[in-house]
């Protein structure tokens, strides 16, 4: 397997409709954003190239390549308000491996070390994360990669009609 993980620095309009795809891409929905109810399930918009460039004011994107094919994204944020523990110096993570063969190779777990590395490079000591409870794989990959939970948020998102907690959790680097 030949990962690569590159920084988005300036977003193209390829980079910009992998993202829309993702984003709309019903399969992977009801993983990467929380919804209120059915309606906002089947929600669609498109990710244009100024979008992307907007959210890097307060996200460092990062690119997963699987053998020199795009196939997701992880992301974090510096001590943003919907953190569960307010405590300064924190990252936020978010990844989407929105390519269905980049998923169930172990990409994330390796994907999450590198982000780690690059946060720590920022000299921040603490990470925090949000996992839907339904998400039985993700919790596992996080807790094996050393993520403890700290707390859950009830009726956080709509999936498979009914509401789910947001598992939080976090990690000290």
């Amino acid at each position: 397997m030949n990962l690569r993980f590159e920084r988005v620095v300036e977003p193209t309009t390829e980079i910009a409709e992998a993202f829309s795809r993702w984003e709309n891409d019903p399969s992977i929905i009801p993983l990467i954003r929380p919804n209120l109810n059915q309606t906002e399930l089947h929600r669609r918009e498109e990710v244009t190239r100024e979008e992307l460039t907007s959210r890097l004011k307060n996200h460092t994107y990062y690119l997963i390549y699987l053998d020199d094919h795009l196939v997701g994204e992880m992301n974090y944020m510096v001590d943003p308000g919907h953190l569960y523990k307010k405590e300064k110096g924190t990252a936020w993570i978010g990844i989407t491996i929105g390519e269905p063969e980049g998923r169930g190779k172990g990409i994330g777990f390796h994907a999450i070390q590198h982000l780690e590395k690059e946060i720590g490079k920022e000299d921040l000591k603490r990470i925090e994360l949000g996992v839907f409870e339904f998400n039985k794989q993700a919790i596992k990959l996080y807790q094996r990669l050393g993520y403890k939970k700290i707390g859950e948020i009830e009726d956080f998102t709509y999936w498979q009609e009914r509401m789910w907690k947001d598992i939080r959790m976090e990690k000290y680097i």
